[in-house]
């Protein structure tokens, strides 16, 4: 009788409502009213079951396919990190005995693109547990205590999946955990507060010695955002840096990348591993992904170096543009690029990879940077031949036109973010700083002062060369692009001239 209760009632109140409109009562109140209950009951079956059902569609449909550790390139101090976070989840009664309290939580932390969420996946994997997942979005609604029900849903069903399947452990992937796990502030309660407040407690609720076990990875790009209470110990026990790949996990990336791709026989990797100083893998995939297209646009059967060159030129820094610059601009983008190759080849000999004048993005000609080696830590003397190499530009249109351009303006911002940097890391004249007890003025003066000098030792580098320019002007506007080998060449053979 239950069973058919819904069905009855939608027959029998309309009969209800006609009979009564019959014999001349008014209906109006009721159906307004009838109105009232079905909102009601359509919100109450929302908060209570529809959240269900969303968090356990989303997390059903994100299960993940078989991956592993080897599967992920690079990032071998990251997986090893979390090998042994994991190992505390497998090897259970081993720890137990020494006393060791399982892991609750890993918080994943580092760029967008370096295989976070990969490692979330590959973890489910090696511990042989069932992976749910949820990006932090999802917890948001406008309505209250929406967040905090899925939250819950979101570790129920975890256990609920764990135990249908007869797995031993869970793992909980939440993405973007920032979203919900933002510092809280002051005053009036908000509903991320509130879904924060349901994320920790349900991570205070994880026993480590129940069956299932539950482990929550989570990752994020901003963990300076992230509330304290959500960091201690006991909640995130693990906090795993997954930074940029080194030269060799670059090159680990690309070899994995290129296993489905047909190279030419000519083809280098190592050439391209050292390109792509600072890429991340996803950035790394997209330059294997792009080089296919071209090669495809071409005709070709095989990938070249020189769709892989391409490539790269796109990634970082878009698509080739249509914009056609007069011949006037193209003087002009001709001096500014040539400011920054000669000046980078004379600080830093054999950095240049490639000098263009077509235009990519936004901009209308560039030079890529081929560092020798890769460094983390910086000195003085190197970051200021950095802040002079991103002035050649302006120094260059200078020294043929007497004024800059605005095709100098990212290079400004390039220069003034390292001039920042030496600031911050105690490398000028005023010493050891803290920022909030310095006045806008003095830092600005600072500021300045750094400038206008590197300026002047840019100009005066620069002027030493000014044949090279003028010799080497036509060159560049005929060929339009030229390898870093064949600027070197030139720069070497016009030095000779004018010597």
């Amino acid at each position: 009788m239950i069973k058919y209760g819904k069905e009855i009632v939608i027959g029998v109140v309309p009969v209800v409502i006609a009979f009564l409109a019959y014999v001349g009562l008014n209906v109006i109140p009721v159906l307004f009213m009838a109105g009232i209950v079905a909102a009601l009951f359509f919100m109450t079956k929302m908060r209570s079951g529809g959240a269900v059902t969303n968090v356990d569609r989303k997390s059903k449909a994100r299960t993940p396919s078989y991956l592993t550790f080897e599967d992920i390139g690079g990032q071998d101090r990251a997986k090893n990190e979390l090998k042994e976070a994991l190992d505390f989840l497998i090897r259970y009664e081993e720890i137990k005995k020494l006393g060791i309290r399982p892991l609750k939580g890993i918080l994943l932390e580092g760029p967008p693109g370096t295989g976070k969420t990969l490692m979330a996946k590959a973890a489910a994997h090696y511990t042989n547990s069932v992976f749910v997942s949820a990006s932090g979005s999802e917890f948001v609604e406008m309505y209250v205590g929406v967040g905090a029900s899925r939250v819950r849903d979101l570790f129920k069903d975890a256990r609920t999946r764990a135990q249908k399947e007869g797995k031993d452990s869970a793992i909980v992937f939440i993405d973007e955990v920032d979203v919900i796990g933002g510092k809280r502030a002051g005053g009036q309660q908000r509903e991320y507060d509130q879904t924060l407040n349901q994320l920790l407690t349900e991570m205070d609720g994880i026993h480590t010695s129940e069956t299932p076990r539950i482990l929550i990875i989570a990752a994020t790009n901003r963990k300076e955002m992230l509330d304290s209470a959500l960091l201690r110990p006991g909640r995130f026990d693990r906090h795993i840096t997954v930074d940029l790949p080194d030269r060799k996990g670059r090159m680990h990336i690309l070899n994995i990348h290129a296993k489905n791709k047909p190279l030419a026989d000519e083809v280098v990797l190592d050439k391209v591993a050292d390109e792509t100083f600072h890429f991340s893998g996803a950035q790394l995939e997209s330059v294997m992904n792009e080089a296919a297209i071209y090669a495809l646009r071409d005709g070709q059967e095989k990938i070249g170096q020189g769709h892989l060159s391409q490539a790269v030129d796109k990634v970082m820094m878009g698509e080739r543009s249509d914009r056609e610059a007069t011949a006037e601009e193209k003087v002009r983008v001709a001096y500014h690029e040539l400011g920054h190759a000669i000046a980078a080849e004379l600080l830093k000999p054999g950095s240049v990879s490639q000098v263009a004048l077509s235009p990519r993005g936004q901009a209308l000609g560039y030079v890529r940077h081929n560092p020798q080696q890769e460094q983390y830590l910086y000195t003085k003397e190197y970051i200021e031949e950095k802040i002079m190499v991103s002035l050649g530009g302006a120094v260059a249109e200078e020294m043929f036109y007497g004024g800059r351009s605005t095709g100098s303006r990212n290079d400004f911002e390039q220069a003034l973010s390292m001039v920042k940097n030496l600031m911050d890391a105690g490398l000028t004249r005023l010493g050891i700083i803290d920022r909030e007890m310095m006045t806008k003025e003095e830092l600005m003066k600072e500021n300045a002062a750094i400038m206008d000098d590197l300026t002047a030792r840019t100009r005066s580098l620069l002027e030493k060369y000014r044949q090279v320019f003028v010799n080497s002007l036509s060159i560049l506007l005929h060929e339009e692009v030229m390898s870093g080998e064949q600027f070197r060449a030139l720069l070497t053979e016009q030095l000779k001239l004018g010597a």
